[in-house]
């Protein structure tokens, strides 16, 4: 069965939000109410047939899933496996933790009902930078939780690092790295930091307060990452992510091949028959009503371009028999003008059956992905 799908499951809740984040999370949560939204979910989860499709992932985010009640999981859990009929064994299962939320107890839930991968968000290993950007955890507790992570037995662990700080130097992300590095994780995603309108972040940048690097700086910074993880052993396969062999992100991955994937819970988006769709953003809304809301079909030119600007995220690009296979197109004809304009701008290059960005077209992705949107 080759009609592949990944679920995404969001749990929007956090102890604290970090100063840069705007995605849909809430603080200061009564329990009854979290009880609540994870009924809802199990409600999503039951209205759905999964019986169609080959579900390779999971994937459990936030918000902060680790600041719940493990119990919430392992019940979320058992409503899945009621419903997919399949072996877990063989999925790809990741759950996002942050320092500061998860005990043992916790991973030793989650590694029970058949999690095998962590995301951790550490961000920087700088403790005054960690503060700065509104963490409620230290360098030291992602230590802890790194090797309670271990002794539960997890070996496929992902670190989460943010470059381009207020006020973060480049010897602060070599420090970042170094140590990092010293774990030994199977994946490691380098995030370059967007101020969010309306986030705490660009209030305290406005007043003046924080002070981002320079654009060259950011740049020198993403080059440095870059040339430190390859040389360690790490392939870089997406714009923000390394990986040991064989151990690229299943999940994320597939939404870069725009493979099919449903989202349960609030705001949470699905792309399934062609079509995106997303639950309603407002917490009270989705546990009383849940409408769907945004329904885009997408036309068969739509879908194309689509399949290139994801396509291109990818340090390998766009597989051009793959994109033949799929639409019965050939891309270099099909987007003839926008291919040669920027190759002839030394942004992307084609080599053998492969559209790639170029080493500059890395530094000015957006540039690229603007011609297929």
């Amino acid at each position: 069965m080759n009609n592949e799908l990944g679920i995404y499951v969001h749990i929007p809740f956090c102890k604290r939000k970090c100063y840069y984040c705007d995605f849909i999370s809430y603080t200061n949560k009564s329990e009854n109410l979290i009880k609540k939204y994870v009924d809802e979910l199990k409600r999503e989860i039951q209205e759905y047939n999964f019986d169609k499709y080959n579900v390779t992932t999971i994937y459990i985010g936030g918000g902060t899933p680790s600041f719940i009640n493990s119990n919430y999981v392992e019940d979320i859990f058992r409503c899945l496996k009621s419903k997919l009929k399949q072996d877990l064994k063989n999925m790809e299962i990741t759950i996002e933790v942050n320092p500061g939320t998860v005990t043992e107890e916790k991973l030793n839930t989650y590694k029970q009902i058949g999690i095998n991968r962590l995301s951790i968000g550490l961000q920087t290993t700088n403790n005054k930078l960690l503060k700065q950007i509104g963490r409620i955890h230290t360098f030291e507790d992602f230590e802890q939780t790194y090797e309670l992570a271990k002794k539960v037995g997890f070996e496929n662990i992902n670190v989460d690092l943010i470059l381009g700080l207020p006020n973060q130097t480049i010897q602060d992300l070599k420090e970042s790295l170094e140590r990092i590095i010293k774990f030994e994780p199977n994946h490691i995603s380098v995030y370059s930091l967007i101020v969010e309108e309306g986030t705490k972040l660009e209030e305290e940048i406005q007043k003046g307060n924080m002070h981002l690097p320079s654009e060259e700086l950011e740049r020198n910074m993403y080059w440095y990452v870059k040339n430190t993880l390859e040389l360690k052993g790490y392939k870089h396969y997406e714009i923000s992510n390394f990986a040991k062999h064989g151990k690229e992100s299943k999940h994320n991955m597939n939404c870069w091949e725009q493979k099919q994937y449903i989202g349960i819970g609030v705001a949470a988006h699905s792309y399934l028959n062609k079509e995106r769709y997303c639950n309603t953003d407002d917490l009270e809304e989705y546990i009383n009503n849940r409408n769907k809301i945004v329904n885009e079909k997408q036309s068969k030119q739509d879908e194309m371009k689509e399949y290139m600007l994801l396509g291109l995220r990818k340090l390998d690009g766009v597989h051009i028999s793959d994109f033949k296979k799929k639409f019965v197109e050939n891309p270099l004809y099909l987007f003839r003008m926008e291919l040669n304009k920027l190759i002839d701008e030394n942004l992307l290059e084609i080599d053998g059956d492969f559209i790639r960005l170029t080493n500059k077209g890395l530094d000015f992705a957006n540039l690229v992905w603007e011609e297929f949107v």
